[in-house]
């Protein structure tokens, strides 16, 4: 699966801290359910890899990992059967493995600066993060009409009200979102449907 892919799978990736392994299975199949099968677990648990490799065995779930700083995150994250990864920033040595694991990857940028060292590193599908404290979308805008190559997956402070907004701008591919699933939720049903509504949501053709 290429990047352009993964970020045209649905408009929302459900971003996911997990503490309970038990509730993996259950969460993915909610949002799986729900039209939204691209599912960020962050690496912010000791559960996280045990999430992943719980969620990648659920039917239409395309998990990856979030919050990969290094090499041995991104190695273990690919070890558990994540898909893709996410990553706050961006240096030459996680480029490298990101580019060398095979996987579809979203390195996180802030900056003028901080994009123009992705794209030398290759990269031009890019989580800007974190999105509503880096200026918002006007920020976005800003930037996007200087790199026009570039498409965004902004992450960090998007709300179900705000979503709508973001993705709306043409360069911005999808959005990274935890509001579609809480840290410690169980309500599966209202998770399905807040992943439902989230799936709705149109994007520029």
């Amino acid at each position: 699966m290429t990047v352009d892919e993964l970020m045209g799978l649905a408009p929302v990736i459900p971003v996911l801290v997990v503490d309970d392994v038990a509730h993996a299975k259950p969460l993915a199949e909610a949002l799986v359910a729900g039209g939204l099968p691209v599912l960020e677990v962050t690496l912010r648990t000791p559960a996280a890899l045990d999430v992943i490799r719980e969620m990648a065995s659920v039917p239409g779930a395309v998990v990856g990992a979030g919050t990969v700083l290094s090499p041995q995150d991104l190695a273990l994250a690919k070890a558990a059967g994540a898909r893709f990864i996410v990553s706050p920033g961006l240096t030459a040595t996680l480029g490298a493995a990101a580019r060398g694991s095979g996987l579809p990857c979203l390195p996180g940028v802030a900056t003028a600066s901080d994009i123009i060292r992705a794209l030398e590193l290759g990269f031009t599908r890019l989580k800007f993060f974190p999105a509503t404290a880096n200026g918002g979308l006007p920020a976005l805008k800003a930037m996007a009409a200087v790199f026009g190559a570039v498409r965004f997956c902004p992450t960090g402070g998007i709300t179900e009200a705000s979503a709508p907004e973001w993705l709306a701008e043409p360069s911005v591919a999808c959005v990274g979102g935890s509001w579609i699933a809480k840290r410690g939720e169980t309500d599966w049903a209202a998770i399905t449907a807040r992943a439902r509504a989230a799936a709705a949501l149109s994007r520029p053709a």
